[in-house]
């Protein structure tokens, strides 16, 4: 029976993982994985050590993907081949008796040999049962939407099929288990990612705390950093942006003198930086986010579009604030409510606790002790 502990020993286990040519919530989910499965190859498409540096400490076995030209710099393009390459990249059979899935694409519908195949669901394919919000966001020329548009209901019936290949799904918060329940017909158990709690728990301003707020994220179009650029722009207030990404450009050219651009920041000055802004602000839609549970470890209250994961880890009034639509006058006015709000730093704290790594990690080892032990009762009846 698998028990909790530093790290899990028993069954054989195989990691699933899309790609490994970007480092952000996917693939610190993963890191976590592998340090609970330290023996545990990690079967995926691509490999890119220079983005994903933490990679060099792990057994990653990649698939025929990984010599495409151009593949790692920009894999967009390749997406209707991924199908393909988990169809004709299966498990060796009998090697495993336990295959995980980290899932936002393709790699669900990896043929597991025999393993059972739990899939840790960070999302249904967003571009194939979303394309609409996808498309809105995403720079992609007209042929590539015509093509998308063409391909769409093979991608589907291939996305359903490898839905089945499926013994259990996990999904990382409940936006994501309605989605799993009305997209697949398929039952879930919600378990948050861990987010590094105590870190930013133990963090303090780096000088004297600044009034600025603060958004942490890759600057691409989906994020809607535009809404808080706009926002703070016409008010005159400092708003500090961390994270690089393709729509930085973009974003400069709207922003106003207030809004200062730091780029990509060490994890080691982030924590810092959090503990020392008034606020987190999250005006896209996530299917979990990380950042703004980083944010009330270190005792900051979030003032977020109330969407996708931050509704499983925000209390309004306690932890942060809510604006219901995706515009820049609401989110000025969801700023100016947590101006006026006294809030409780250590009331903060301890909601963040309830996703730390340490639950994550008990949550998900008593889950899977619970599947291998209905496993061995249903093999022996």
């Amino acid at each position: 029976m698998i028990e909790h502990s530093a790290t899990i020993e028993g069954p054989r286990v195989a990691l699933v993982h899309d790609w490994l040519n970007q480092a952000g919530g996917a693939e610190h989910v993963l890191d976590v994985l592998h340090d609970l499965f330290p023996a545990a190859p990690i079967f995926t498409t691509i490999q890119d050590v220079d983005r994903v540096p933490a990679s060099t400490r792990w057994d990653v076995r990649t698939n025929w993907m990984d010599r495409l030209p151009g593949i790692h710099a920009n894999h967009q393009p390749y997406l209707p081949l991924y199908p393909i390459a988990w169809d004709t990249s299966p498990l060796p059979r009998g090697a495993y008796d336990l295959a995980i899935s980290n899932k936002s694409g393709f790699c669900h519908g990896v043929r597991t040999g025999g393993a059972t195949h739990v899939c840790y669901c960070l999302t249904p394919t967003r571009f194939i049962w979303q394309p609409d919000s996808y498309l809105e966001n995403e720079r992609v020329p007209a042929a590539g939407r015509l093509a998308l548009r063409m391909l769409l209901p093979w991608l589907r019936r291939w996305d359903l099929r490898a839905a089945g290949r499926v013994d259990h799904f996990v999904a990382i918060s409940t936006a994501v288990q309605r989605r799993i329940r009305d997209i697949y017909g398929r039952d879930s158990t919600v378990i948050h990612p861990p987010a590094d709690v105590q870190t930013f728990a133990e963090a303090t301003p780096d000088g004297d705390r600044e009034d600025y707020d603060l958004i942490v994220a890759r600057l691409v179009p989906y994020k809607r950093i535009d809404l808080a650029v706009e926002a703070y722009t016409r008010m005159g207030r400092k708003l500090v942006v961390v994270g690089g990404g393709r729509d930085r450009e973009r974003l400069e050219r709207l922003a106003g003198p207030t809004i200062d651009f730091r780029g990509r920041v060490p994890q080691a000055e982030l924590a810092p930086l959090v503990a020392g802004g008034r606020a987190l602000i999250w005006p896209g839609v996530e299917d979990f986010g990380l950042v703004p549970v980083e944010a009330m470890a270190a005792g900051r209250p979030v003032v977020a579009l109330r969407a996708g994961g931050v509704v499983d880890t925000v209390e309004e009034g306690v932890t942060g604030v809510f604006f219901d639509e995706s515009t820049p006058e609401a989110l000025e006015a969801a700023v100016r409510r947590a101006d006026a709000t006294p809030w409780n730093r250590e009331r903060i704290r301890a909601r963040a606790d309830a996703f730390s790594r340490d639950v994550f990690e008990r949550r998900l080892t008593r889950y899977l002790s619970d599947i291998e032990t209905s496993h061995r009762i249903s093999q022996t009846t």
